[in-house]
């Protein structure tokens, strides 16, 4: 009957789109008000035009030559169109591409069957209406099959919501064969949280205290529920020689926290930052203190917690007076001052260059000391590497064997990371978040290469909330003091960037709004020399 061939080629279509769209569900972590939220945010998402113009010129000319041509010249035209609106166009630049994980294929699955059944009442819907064959009939039977293809957004929610039994299920094994693991190997675990600082403190800390014990610690960016459970059941089934298990732990709820705690109970808690970093997903720095204190409140009594003392928000956390081993670390106080306030280790005599960072790591309460070297860049690292210093002398580890361990540390991926090309260009990856604190170190690296052009590539920073288009402004501001040309990746997210620019005396002729990082690196490639400098500072993923 042509109304199933016209709807079935319509749901063809359909489940192309799901699986073009699953992408973006999988960028946003699976959270379906997220993803509807990415999709109505831009009418162009939720109501294609390629489809939509199939769609619409199909019934036109089948109207126009329905009554003159005989009745089937309409649903061939119709057919038409839709096999022209099924054929999804040719992908264009995927920063991040679809991982056919076990999960996307149940997704799938789900979206698919939920797709089907909405064309099958379609189809039942089509074939109730007489003359189906003519003009009319043709055109209610088209719009019947081009909704299933519109609301593959829907489907895609249906059918996440349909696997939610199948998920938890999984869920629930993944977790008990990761806590049977850890069970059995019975590690120390330090949690590492903070709002950002945990891939690189844990990073350093995995190094350093490596010196004298076997450590595992959560690969790359691993700090979810799941992540954590996978990593655990991938690496640690069948080796059970860690001593230290380092766990870095994530958030953008409250609860999150306190649940991974129950996986892994920390002996040990470290806390890096509190500042407005996926402030839009928790509301409030209130919220964002809650959510990262929980690691804190999963300690036991005889507990170890390492505080930045510098942020306002940890400095609170301290003085709940819980554990009772606190340790505090400051690169901003004079040792007087530490000294009143009780501060555990401070750094002084602080110095950066294209070098690296040197300071003075002095624990306070003894007085021992040491000269700290290191190739790592960015003045906020110093917090980084303090934290660990705290954590690794407490576990045992004489400061004088960490200082010569910190010598060779090497930074975490695309944070900060310097590499020179062939062609002689330094490229400096920052690439991977950005944040207020973390934008002021990459600009001030940046700004002390003082030969040849100091390029800045960059889309800004996102998920700052009420915040976000002010940190943007100043960043704008800062970078007219620290690059001689800027490159702004989006023309709408880069907006307040671009008034920060127009703020201050920079050259506005050496500015460029441009639409893909592709564009930004190929301009770099023709334009950069031998002695010049580019800075990637933050990449986004393709919800932006």
């Amino acid at each position: 009957m042509p109304e199933i061939v016209l709807i079935s080629v319509w749901l063809i279509g359909a489940w192309l789109r799901l699986l073009r769209q699953a992408r973006f569900y999988q960028i946003e972590e699976y959270m379906s008000r997220r993803y509807l939220r990415w999709v109505l945010a831009d009418w162009r998402r939720a109501l294609p035009l390629r489809p939509l113009a199939a769609w619409i010129a199909g019934l036109a000319i089948g109207y126009i030559r329905g009554d003159a041509s005989g009745s089937y010249l309409p649903f061939m035209i119709a057919l038409v169109a839709a096999a022209i609106a099924a054929v999804p166009p040719a992908a264009g630049e995927e920063k991040k591409p679809l991982v056919v994980t076990g999960r996307v294929k149940r997704l799938l699955f789900g979206a698919g069957l939920a797709s089907a059944i909405a064309a099958a009442a379609a189809i039942w819907l089509a074939t109730s209406i007489d003359g189906a064959s003519g003009a009319a009939g043709v055109a209610v039977t088209s719009s019947l099959g081009f909704a299933p293809f519109l609301l593959a957004p829907v489907w895609l929610v249906a059918g996440n919501a349909l696997m939610q039994p199948v998920e938890a299920a999984l869920r629930g094994r993944y977790l008990k064969q990761a806590a049977a693991t850890l069970d059995k190997i019975r590690p120390k675990i330090i949690g590492i949280t903070g709002s950002y600082g945990k891939t690189t403190t844990k990073s350093f800390l995995r190094d350093i205290m490596s010196l004298r014990y076997q450590i595992y610690a959560t690969p790359k960016s691993y700090n979810t529920l799941m992540g954590i459970s996978l990593a655990i059941n991938r690496d640690l089934a069948d080796d059970y020689r860690s001593e230290y298990f380092i766990s870095e732990m994530g958030a953008y709820v409250e609860g999150e926290i306190a649940r991974i705690c129950q996986l892994t109970p920390p002996d040990i808690a470290i806390v890096t930052e509190i500042g407005p970093q996926h402030l839009e997903r928790f509301g409030s720095l209130e919220n964002i203190k809650r959510a990262k204190y929980e690691l804190v409140s999963n300690l036991p009594a005889d507990g170890v917690a390492a505080f930045n003392w510098d942020n306002p928000y940890i400095r609170e956390m301290a003085a709940e007076a819980y554990p009772e081993t606190r340790l505090t670390v400051s690169r901003a106080v004079s040792l007087d001052q530490a000294r009143a306030q009780g501060i555990t280790w401070i750094a002084t005599d602080l110095s950066e260059s294209l070098s690296g960072l040197t300071f003075n790591a002095r624990h306070v309460p003894s007085g021992e000391g040491a000269r700290i070297t290191t190739g790592i860049v960015g003045e906020h690292n110093v917090t980084n590497l303090l934290l660990c210093i705290a954590v690794a002398c407490h576990e045992g580890i004489p400061l004088r064997d960490i200082a010569v361990r910190i010598r060779g540390l090497q930074p975490a991926e695309s944070r900060l990371v310097t590499e020179t090309t062939a062609a002689g260009v330094t490229i400096i990856n920052d690439a991977y978040s950005a944040n207020p604190q973390g934008v002021a170190s990459a600009l001030k690296v940046l700004r002390m290469h003082d030969s040849g052009k100091r390029l800045l590539i960059t889309p800004g920073m996102v998920e700052l909330g009420e915040l976000q288009e002010g940190e943007n402004h100043k960043l704008g501001m800062l970078a007219a003091q620290s690059a001689t040309d800027i490159i702004l990746i989006g023309r709408n997210q880069t907006q307040s960037i671009y008034e920060g620019l127009r703020s201050s005396d920079f050259d506005q002729s050496r500015v460029q709004v441009l639409d893909t990082l592709d564009e930004a690196v190929s301009w770099y490639q023709q334009n950069l020399r031998a002695g010049d400098t580019v800075l990637f500072l933050n990449d986004l993923p393709d919800t932006y």
